[in-house]
């Protein structure tokens, strides 16, 4: 029975998810769930409700981080954890740093309020959205550029679940239309480049494209 995958594609969790499916080439199968509205059903897979979740055979599981955990040591495959203890906590650490430090500035200030608050017939919050260009946000790119220096990837020449939760949240705030400043914050523009170019993700972002496209008017 082939592992199914719940959730929205424009979800930088379950975007996280699917590239690492693509790169551990690990065979799926997607059903959409939104944001809001989610179907009551649903809780059984994902108790509090919220994506991803996936359901492997009678297995079922929830939270992106536990998620990707569970793929990496039951499929095996290309290890997205590094190849020590150490470098398996620094990965840990950066991908929490990106899902509760970066996430809310970048996809639920940037990109919710640009992007999906105005598809339910919301304002866009625009002094959220100013606070977290002009405040919030400098300040956690700042770290993360550091811990790149000037490396290719966050584990050196080792590509990670790092890289991918990191990214995944610079894509939303692309989608949103704020490009990160390659002056500013030269390793991050870099890594978001290289990363958008793996096969792995340059296959689904031609299908995120056009549902952005299509939320904000402009399909």
């Amino acid at each position: 029975m082939a592992l199914t995958l719940y959730g929205a594609i424009l979800s930088p969790y379950v975007r996280k998810i699917r590239i690492q499916l693509a790169e551990q080439q690990i065979d799926y199968q997607h059903k959409h769930i939104p944001p809001r509205d989610k179907p009551e059903w649903y809780t059984d897979i994902s108790p509090l409700g919220r994506i991803p979740a996936i359901q492997d055979g009678d297995f079922k599981l929830a939270d992106s981080a536990v998620i990707a955990q569970y793929l990496q040591e039951s499929r095996g495959g290309q290890p997205l954890y590094g190849n020590t203890p150490e470098q398996a906590a620094r990965v840990r650490w950066l991908e929490k740093y990106a899902d509760y430090e970066l996430a809310p500035h970048s996809t639920f200030a940037l990109f919710f309020q640009r992007v999906v608050a105005p598809n339910y017939g919301e304002k866009p919050n625009q002094a959220m959205i100013q606070a977290a260009l002009e405040h919030h946000l400098p300040p956690l790119l700042n770290y993360l550029e550091a811990e790149l220096g000037n490396a290719p990837y966050f584990l050196g020449e080792q590509f990670s679940i790092a890289d991918i939760a990191v990214c995944s949240q610079l894509i939303n705030m692309a989608h949103a239309g704020e490009l990160i400043d390659e002056y500013r914050w030269p390793g991050l523009s870099s890594l978001l480049s290289r990363v958008s170019s793996r096969s792995s993700v340059s296959a689904i972002l031609p299908t995120e494209h056009q549902q952005v496209a299509k939320l904000t008017g402009r399909l």
